[in-house]
Parts: C-alpha cells; structure tokens; sequence
C-alpha cells in the first residue's frame, strides 16, 4: 500500500467518524435496517438459489422476522410488565422483609441499620411515583400525538427502518460488488480476505451471540418459572440480556434470582434449586450454545466488551452502543491481521533462517492464545 492509499484510508476512516458524529440523531433507523439486511441477507440468497425472484425473497424473509418479533412481543412483554409492576408493588414489603432479617445481624455486627426507614413513607412515595410515571408516560403520549409534527417524525422513523432494511437486502450483492470494484487492484485479495473474516466474526455475533442471549434468556426463564419464582421472566430476559458479556449473565441473575427466591419464599432450599438452574444454562451456554452457534470466531475479551460498549455509549449514545461490538469485533480482526504482519517485518527482526522462522511461528501462535484466551 502506498502513502498516498493510507493516508486516503485514514481520511476516510476519520470522515466517517466525524459523520456518525454529526449525524447521530438520524443513524438509528439506517443501522438497524441495515443490521437486518444483514441478517436476512444469507436467507435471500438461498431462497435465490431456488429460483426465487430476489424481492419475492426479501418480502418472505420481512414477513419471518415480523412473525417472530411480534409473536415474541405479543407473548412476552405483557407477562415482562405484569412482573414489574408486581415487583414495584412489593418494594415496601421486600423491605419490611430486610428490616426483619438483615437489619438485626447488621446491628449487632456492625451497630449499622441501612434499613430503618418508615415503611409507610416508602409504601405511598413508591406508589405515588409509580401512578406519577404512568401520568406521565400518558400526558407525554399525548402531547406528542397533539402535535402532528412530532408525531409525524415519530412515525417516519419508525416506518423508515423496514424501508432501508429492504432496500438494502435486495440490493446487498450489488453494493457490496460496486465497493469491491472500488478498491485499488493490487490491494484487491487483501481487501476481500479481509472482508471475509470479518464477515465471519459478524455473522458469528450478530446471528450467533444474539441468539445465545435470547435462548439463555428463555432457559432461565423457564427454569425460574418450574421453581415457582414470581420474577422468572423478567429475571431470565435480563440475565439473558446481560449474557452479551461472557459469565455477566450467570452472575447478575443468580444474584437477583437469590434474592428474589428468599424474599418470596424464605426458605433456603429454593436457593438450591435456583442455582441448580443458572448451572443448567451455564453449561448449555459453554458445552453447547457458544460452540455450536459462535465458536471461537469473536475473540473478543470480556473486559474489551464491557469497554467498547461503555465508550461506544459515551461517544455516540444509542447509535454508539449498536455499533459497539459489531466494530470491536471488526477491529480485531484488522488488529490480528496487523500483528501478523509486525511479527513478519524487518522491524521485528525476523530473519530468513530456520531458527529465526521458527521462533516467530511460535511466538505467533503463542501470543494468539493468550489473546482468545
């Protein structure tokens, strides 16, 4: 690669930056639509190679998906509101529960009580502020539907999502050939290597960590719904949810599942069986999900997923957090292709000798481990 193609590389790279940037307020419905071109895309072009018209394709694929989400959110979400509000509903008596229980050991080790407050207090600013929020919620409802700008920019962005999706489905082969075509020739075979780990890694995240954190989250779910526990549902999405950062997941669930379960049931025994459960999924999420669905294709650290989503978040808010790890997961492999590279420059000070070669093969191999592990 010559200068003057890195230095337009990283112009490029910089403008694109500033653009994200610039332009944050209306990226999110382009990013989501073509985040679902993406993943429909695989599934267009099988149904493409059955001799079906491409657009007839992409119309099947959007009515799949619709199918899926909304049976998912006409199931889901009501139970998932119910559960909130009955777990807001109980915070006076959970802590009634604490002063009880905890406030005692607290006092007589510590001579602390974090737990003396006046339940009633609590009870009617809890349910004041619940009542508060829902009048809320309905006057800003409202509001916005008064005002048929806001509404109809509501609208527009919400309608604008599956417009980009479908476009962009239809149309993936051929964007993604004119920006091949585009590419310098004697950087061609780099550049489409290099496209095609990390179409790997993508579609190894995209379809296959989403996918184990939606299926966590039902087995939790599940398994906390047989042991009877109140919050099973809303518990086991969110442990599902935090399960997008490896063993966060199990960790947060547990815990709010223990809590839970004593608080419901008093009795340690249930502690048992809600363990048992997060035991359950976290050796299906080891030995068989993330092998089966993910593999070893991400190589992403836990504490490089926690930063990139936090900075991803800082920088660009909620266009940030979407781009977050897809971007991470990118940047590696450009930061393994790279490394490749140093270990085999002058500037490292590998030699054409057998030992020499052999010492850089190993020390490769060596740091790649550690990088995965």
């Amino acid at each position: 690669m010559t200068t003057i193609q890195k230095t337009s590389a990283l112009l490029l790279c910089v403008l694109a930056l500033f653009l994200i940037y610039f332009l944050n307020p209306i990226l999110a419905p382009f990013l989501a639509g073509i985040i679902i071109a993406y993943l429909g895309d695989p599934l267009v072009d099988k149904l493409e190679a059955v001799r079906i018209h491409r657009s007839i394709g992409v119309l099947l694929v959007f009515l799949a998906f619709a199918a899926v989400i909304g049976a998912a959110t006409l199931v889901i979400l009501p139970l998932m509101v119910r559960e909130l509000a009955d777990l807001v509903g109980s915070i006076p008596s959970f802590l009634a529960w604490l002063q009880e229980t905890a406030s005692p050991w607290l006092v007589t080790r510590f001579g602390i009580d974090p737990f003396d407050v006046n339940l009633d207090n609590v009870a009617n600013r809890v349910m004041g502020s619940w009542q508060k929020t829902g009048g809320i919620v309905g006057a800003v409802l409202a509001r916005v539907t008064q005002s048929g700008f806001a509404f109809l920019g509501f609208l527009g962005v919400l309608g604008l999502t599956p417009v980009v999706a479908f476009y962009m489905m239809r149309d993936w082969d051929l964007v993604m050939a004119r920006i091949v075509a585009m590419v310098p020739r004697d950087m061609e075979p780099s550049f489409i290597r290099l496209c095609k780990e990390c179409d790997e890694v993508l579609g190894a995240f995209l379809r296959g960590q989403l996918l184990i954190m939606f299926l966590l989250g039902v087995v939790y779910a599940l398994g906390l719904y047989a042991v009877g526990l109140e919050l099973a549902i809303l518990i086991g999405m969110l442990a599902g949810l935090a399960s997008i950062v490896p063993y966060l997941g199990f960790f947060v669930g547990i815990i709010a599942a223990t809590v839970a379960a004593m608080f419901q049931f008093q009795d340690p025994v249930y502690l048992v069986y809600v363990g048992i459960v997060f035991l359950i999924g976290q050796a299906l999420e080891g030995w068989v999900l993330t092998p089966w669905l993910v593999g070893d294709k991400i190589g992403l650290h836990p504490v490089a997923v926690i930063f990139a989503v936090l900075a991803g978040g800082q920088l660009f808010g909620f266009v940030g957090i979407l781009l977050a790890l897809p971007l991470a997961a990118v940047v590696m492999v450009f930061v393994r292709y790279l490394y490749t590279r140093y270990l085999g420059s002058e500037y490292y000070g590998a030699r054409d000798s057998a030992r020499d070669q052999d010492v850089m093969v190993e020390t490769k191999e060596t740091v790649e481990t550690v990088i995965k592990e």
